[in-house]
């Protein structure tokens, strides 16, 4: 790891639950342009425990409070997907950056509000789609935009597995729970297409777009049965691509994710681990110029400690932005309504007529 920058951004994170524990908290402590400045939550025990075992500099049981303290530059939004909107449109209205988990929003309404706040402020929003920063993704994106010339087709499936949680248990920080916490109102899973669509197929849509561009139409069939959510998803993309998606929840087998696009002049293969396991995406660049692969290393596989310094470049030195941004938020959501309202009438949607929430 390389050593901290003098000129670094004060961050402030919202909420001290799992997510903040297993990537952000740490993130911020490791990123070379960042630092963790503040944590707030509710919880006073679980607050308490946190800001012992990560030091920041504050530690704030309103999130009022926080944004009011002109030392904070950019907060991260680490709640339930519900207090996403919410608690982003705040931040911005205070005059902090946001860095917000996905899904950015459950409804078409919201993520439009949203995106009007983000104009308003002239602040940078950028969305927690991690994966953009796994340097195998990202190199195969340089391929795609320098070399391959038009893309023709790309498939790419997302598939949780059933042994996923003895896996991350072995390698994530212990999660400290408090029973003060603050939970969304009803059960998250109690409808698990919403929840699996919400938490998995956000990532599976963003990889999509990222490498292929925009999705106009999707037609999506959905097979529920003995435990296990298969979405199959064909897609259209505005330059003329045609994709398929697989999202999958859970196979009876590894982690299962990847990707297949196949170009003008070349193809990629990828396959992508478990983001807890902080390996870079193994991707076979094919150059039909010379008729040879190339296989990028991608040994810093740490995508959200990456994540936070790209957001933080963006911030403090004018980079361009390379995560995904409000438009890109808007885009998702678009794209997991349509998949839901294909299933409900097993017709062709095209994004631009859909409305409503997932």
């Amino acid at each position: 790891m390389s050593g901290k920058n003098t000129k670094r951004l004060k961050i402030g994170v919202l909420g001290c639950g799992q997510i903040a524990q297993a990537a952000h908290f740490e993130s911020c402590t490791k990123a070379r342009n960042a630092e963790l400045y503040a944590i707030c939550d509710l919880a006073d025990d679980l607050r308490s425990r946190m800001a012992a075992t990560h030091a920041p500099q504050k530690s704030y049981a309103d999130y009022e409070t926080m944004l009011a303290d002109p030392d904070v530059e950019a907060v991260i939004i680490a709640t339930a997907d519900q207090w996403h909107v919410p608690m982003s449109i705040r931040a911005l209205e205070a005059g902090k950056h946001v860095l917000c988990e996905k899904p950015i929003a459950t409804s078409l309404d919201d993520v439009l509000v949203l995106e009007e706040a983000v104009k308003k402020s002239g602040k940078l929003l950028q969305i927690g789609h991690m994966k953009r920063f796994d340097e195998g993704l990202m190199e195969a994106k340089r391929f795609i935009d320098s070399e391959m010339g038009n893309l023709v087709a790309l498939k790419a499936w997302y598939c949780d597995s059933t042994h996923r949680y003895a896996m991350t248990d072995a390698v994530q920080p212990l999660i400290v729970t408090s029973a003060n916490a603050k939970k969304p109102a009803g059960n998250p899973k109690a409808d698990l297409k919403r929840y699996y669509m919400l938490a998995h197929g956000s990532h599976l849509v963003d990889t999509a777009r990222f490498f292929a561009g925009e999705i106009v139409a999707v037609t999506a069939k959905l097979s529920d049965q003995r435990g296990m959510y298969c979405w199959f998803v064909d897609v259209e993309f505005a330059n003329g691509a045609l994709g398929h998606l697989d999202l999958t929840v859970a196979i009876r087998m590894d982690w299962h994710e990847g990707f297949q696009i196949y170009g003008q002049h070349g193809s990629v293969i990828g396959k992508t681990y478990n983001p807890w396991y902080y390996k870079s995406s193994d991707v076979e660049i094919f150059r039909e110029k010379e008729a040879g692969s190339f296989r990028p290393l991608g040994a810093d596989g740490h995508f959200y400690r990456r994540q936070v310094e790209a957001f933080a470049d963006t911030i403090l030195t004018g980079a361009p932005m390379c995560g995904a941004d409000i438009g890109d938020g808007v885009a998702s959501v678009r794209a997991m309504i349509a998949i839901a309202r294909s299933v409900e009438t097993g017709k062709t949607v095209r994004l631009d007529s859909v409305a409503g929430a997932l």
